[in-house]
């Protein structure tokens, strides 16, 4: 996961500017194009997710998670030598198929961690990613100065590399004893999330967790155009910012996860998470600096403690077999939100950074990301009023 998000941030500094190169277009513009691309992704995620969830209860994590980095690559390699802006939609819609085994790296760390100790290590996952955005952004906005797509090869290359890794290296987790067969009802997307429905607790927890979803879809769609027109940023200044947010996020999957789960609980940590996130959203969204965006960033991380705590209150609610189907379905609400989430956020920077707006607010994205975290903290308090035990 941390070689696979290293690769994931070497592109993102640079994705505008390839955007813009290939339309001939303007930031407000690239950034709808942006928008579109990313509701691709998440339609296929949505679409393929429960599938491969459900392929891993079958088959084991190990292929899954293999044919995932293969197909990455190629998605890779596509957008690198695409010589029309059509071209970024196929790559899309095949990165999508590959992201829909996301989900299967948090089956793996369920099956290896007992329940106690799970919502630490799904904060390691989060520390992987973290630490993948210290390296990969770095490492595309100075490759970024040479063109923008040489980052998207080196990223193909850490892909395959990362493939053959896997391949000599990974052990699978889950054992023959545990494995069911492959349902075909269990691998739709809706099917998935009717699977669920005799479980009370996730009734309260899914409207939480699309809300958290449509925040979060705030940064990695909106924040290298906010940046890039609103403070007039560079390809390396984004992708600096973004390695500052990966250290931050690091540690608090790393290290602030560990420390405060077990003090303050799992509850308390999803509200001070959800408050944290919302707190820094508003900021982004009103900043007229480049620097006060770090200083908001660091109250923002703290939106992490979220993410795993919640995790660990639902897996606690299935057995060892049906892991994976959970985590399907839950990437497939997260794949459902993101669908909806880009197109309308990057519309809303559209929007309100053209002329036809009657007023000028960039951070308008941010400010919405920020609503709906405080929605989110609501919502939370209701499912834990209602919760009945499973």
């Amino acid at each position: 996961m941390l070689v696979d998000t290293i690769g994931l941030g070497i592109i993102i500094p640079v994705t505008p500017k390839l955007i813009t190169e290939l339309t001939g277009e303007g930031m407000s513009e690239a950034a709808r194009w942006g928008g579109w691309l990313f509701f691709v992704f998440a339609f296929m995620q949505f679409i393929c997710a429960p599938a491969i969830g459900s392929l891993s209860d079958r088959f084991g994590r190990r292929p899954v998670l293999i044919g995932s980095l293969a197909m990455l690559g190629v998605d890779y390699l596509i957008t690198a030598l695409a010589p029309t802006l059509m071209w970024l939609f196929v790559g899309r819609f095949l990165s999508g198929i590959a992201g829909a085994a996301y989900p299967t790296a948090n089956a793996y760390i369920a099956d290896v961690s007992p329940p106690e100790k799970r919502a630490a290590n799904f904060g390691l996952v989060g520390a992987a990613f973290g630490i993948g955005f210290v390296i990969g952004p770095a490492i595309g906005g100075l490759l970024g100065q040479y063109g923008a797509r040489l980052p998207f090869y080196v990223s193909a290359g850490i892909a395959f590399c990362n493939a053959l890794y896997g391949f000599f290296v990974l052990k699978e987790s889950l054992p023959l004893t545990s494995r069911r067969k492959f349902e075909l009802w269990r691998a739709n997307p809706l099917g998935a999330l009717l699977a669920l429905r005799h479980f009370p607790t996730f009734v309260g927890l899914f409207g939480v967790i699309v809300l958290m979803q449509f925040a979060h879809d705030a940064n990695p769609v909106i924040w290298t155009y906010y940046t890039m027109l609103k403070f007039n940023w560079s390809p390396a200044q984004v992708g600096y910012s973004l390695m500052v947010a990966g250290a931050m996020l690091t540690l608090v999957f790393s290290v602030v996860t560990r420390l405060v789960v077990p003090r303050i609980g799992e509850i308390r940590s999803v509200y001070l998470g959800l408050a944290c996130g919302a707190i820094g959203f508003m900021g982004y969204a009103f900043s007229d600096h480049g620097w006060s965006m770090y200083a908001w960033m660091a109250v923002w991380v703290l939106m992490g403690l979220s993410g795993p705590s919640l995790s660990a209150i639902m897996s606690r609610e299935v057995g060892p077999t049906e892991q994976g189907e959970l985590q399907g379905a839950l990437a497939s609400l997260n794949g459902l939100t993101s669908v909806i989430a880009p197109p309308i956020l990057s519309n809303l920077f559209g929007y309100f950074t053209s002329e036809a707006a009657p007023i000028y607010f960039p951070g308008s994205a941010f400010f919405a990301a920020s609503l709906c975290l405080a929605l989110a903290g609501a919502a939370f308090a209701w499912a834990k009023r209602s919760r009945q035990p499973a």
